[in-house]
């Protein structure tokens, strides 16, 4: 469990009126967990409060989150949060965070209806405020003046947010990229950005995800004709395509390719279903109820004459694409005459997933296309030639890369400097340090806790340490000493007995477990003869001379129990 709030109590010096103080909660070094909070006069507005997913060794770990405890001790000085956009990683942990921190929560009609959705069926929406706001339009949110700025990303109605403050503005870019085609037609709003340059800038927060790659993201309408000509190139086959449920843009393309070839539309996976309606109910998606068909009926129909659409491209367990892989779909299964599509990219830390996913539909004779092969996705994030137009046009005073690994980060610190920012002004920062904008300049002022909040579905909230011992079980396997001792005579009644678990049982490790009862024993038997007849005492006897004997010796570090029985 996470130690108690009181804990992390300690004195702050007061933020002077003409200072703006900026507080990385998450998403700096890591794809995932974005949040960060900006305090003027001693009130906190939160941007994004999103989740990542874990790595394979994270065993039993379902979601990470940011560690909000810095928050929940200030919960009475803050005054909203602002959405950039609903994906996950930027709204995910927001039925964690509400459950302490009750505010107004701003942002997109979209981006509201994915998080009420998810809140709803966390059981903690009843009680909260949902504010809908349009493009372009400028609220009073607390202390600042926020204005919301269209921009292009591969979910639709996402915002890039200026904060009009004491020391000038504060660009948080959000996700984006400069599409000038996009499936919607709503671009950047690069005019804007622009006169807000005009205005001046104080600190440009800006998206690094792609900082590494040259040249510019292709538009996202480029994959629609990529779609087109395999469609076309397989007439006579059932198409399954997989993408991101929140990909609004994609599923539009999916559903015109489709519908192109006269075939009918099933949706697979709750999440996809749940989506397509808001989207349609916003007028957002375009298609006639009369193109889709139950998900329950793809049989009756011949294998070209129907695409599927589903979750599950990231190798998600318990997604449809998952259990269509693995033949545990209850409505279809695919084989010889299914042809999948991944239309998307691995998030990092997702590549075992997705390819143990792929090797399972080759298993079942199923022709697999992903963006390894075919041009079926485009980026949301901006490549450096777009990350030089958005400093163009925004010309901050100062600059925080955010949104990214590390090494992300440092590219986009780098491009800055190529457009004229000073080193002095580029701070490149990591979870939990804290910054403040004055109207000289920028400084770092600190850190707070911003460590990763497991998540485990079963058992609730975890740290490091029941984590530590998952990877050592995993890694080493475990050694169970057992023996039962005459407490009156002091001797060794019942034998010293090892029983190993995820060891491979081969004549070396007989050998091994032989050499460490011998040493146990005698460990136990110089202890008896000492006086010794505490249980606990002798436990700690028999863990340390196996442990010892297992380090040195055989190099390993197995998790050791002991049950030493005093009779």
């Amino acid at each position: 469990m996470r130690p108690p709030l009181k804990s992390l109590r300690h004195c702050e010096h007061n933020v002077a009126k003409s200072t703006v103080r900026v507080t990385f909660l998450g998403g700096l070094g890591e794809i995932g967990r974005n949040c960060l909070a900006l305090e003027q006069d001693g009130r906190i507005v939160i941007v994004d409060a999103g989740l990542m997913f874990p790595e394979p060794n994270m065993y039993g770990v379902d979601i990470i989150l940011p560690d909000f405890r810095w928050l929940i001790e200030r919960r009475d000085r803050v005054d909203a949060i602002v959405l950039t956009h609903g994906h996950e990683d930027h709204t995910g942990a927001l039925r964690y965070l509400v459950k302490d921190v009750n505010v107004p929560i701003y942002g997109s009609a979209l981006t509201l209806g994915f998080a009420r959705h998810r809140l709803t069926e966390a059981k903690v929406a009843k009680d909260l405020t949902f504010i809908e706001v349009t493009d372009g339009e400028r609220r009073r949110i607390g202390p600042f003046e926020v204005e919301f700025i269209p921009v292009t990303h591969s979910v639709p109605s996402a915002h890039a947010l200026a904060f009009h403050t004491s020391v000038g503005i504060i660009v948080h870019s959000g996700d984006f990229k400069l599409d000038l085609t996009p499936i919607d037609g709503r671009r950047t709003d690069i005019s804007r950005l622009a006169a807000i340059g005009d205005e001046g800038v104080a600190l440009l927060l800006c998206d690094s995800t792609n900082a590494e790659e040259p040249g510019f993201t292709a538009s996202e309408r480029s994959v629609g004709g990529a779609l087109r000509r395999l469609f076309l190139e397989r007439p006579e086959r059932r198409l399954v395509v997989a993408c991101f449920a929140s990909h609004i843009h994609r599923v539009q393309q999916i559903i015109d390719v489709a519908r192109e070839q006269h075939r009918k539309i099933a949706l697979m996976g709750r999440s996809m279903e749940s989506n397509v309606k808001l989207a349609r109910k916003l007028n957002l998606l375009h298609v006639e109820t009369a193109d889709f068909i139950d998900i329950e009926n793809v049989g009756q129909f011949a294998p070209g004459e129907v695409c599927v659409i589903c979750t599950g491209s990231q190798g998600e367990p318990l997604a449809a694409l998952s259990k269509l892989s693995r033949g545990d779909a209850r409505n279809f299964k695919v084989g010889g005459d299914d042809t999948v599509i991944l239309s998307s990219h691995p998030i990092p830390g997702n590549e075992w997933s997705v390819g143990r996913v792929i090797d399972d539909l080759h298993r079942a004779g199923t022709e697999v296309i992903h963006s390894g092969n075919e041009p079926v996705h485009a980026s949301g994030h901006a490549r450096q030639g777009e990350l030089r137009t958005f400093h163009q046009l925004v010309r901050p005073r100062n600059f925080v890369p955010v949104h990214g690994e590390y090494r992300h980060m440092v590219h986009h610190a780098d491009l800055a400097l190529t457009m004229g920012i000073s080193e002095k002004h580029i701070l490149i920062c990591e979870d939990g340090d804290q910054v403040e904008v004055t109207a000289a300049g920028i400084r770092r002022a600190g850190q707070v806790p911003a460590g990763f909040h497991y998540i485990d579905g079963s058992a609730g909230d975890l740290d490091e340490r029941p984590l530590e011992e998952r990877r050592m079980l995993a890694e080493y396997g475990v050694l169970q000493i057992s023996a039962g001792v005459d407490g009156e005579r002091g001797v060794i009644i019942q034998p010293v007995s090892l029983t190993a678990r995820g060891w491979f049982e081969g004549e070396h490790d007989k050998q091994l477990l032989e050499s460490v009862t011998k040493v146990v024993r005698d460990a136990l038997v110089s202890a008896l003869s000492e006086g010794d007849r505490d249980p606990l005492s002798l436990n700690k006897v028999a863990q340390r001379a196996a442990g010892r004997i297992l380090g040195q010796k055989f190099r390993r570090q197995p998790v050791l129990l002991a049950a030493i029985v005093v009779l």
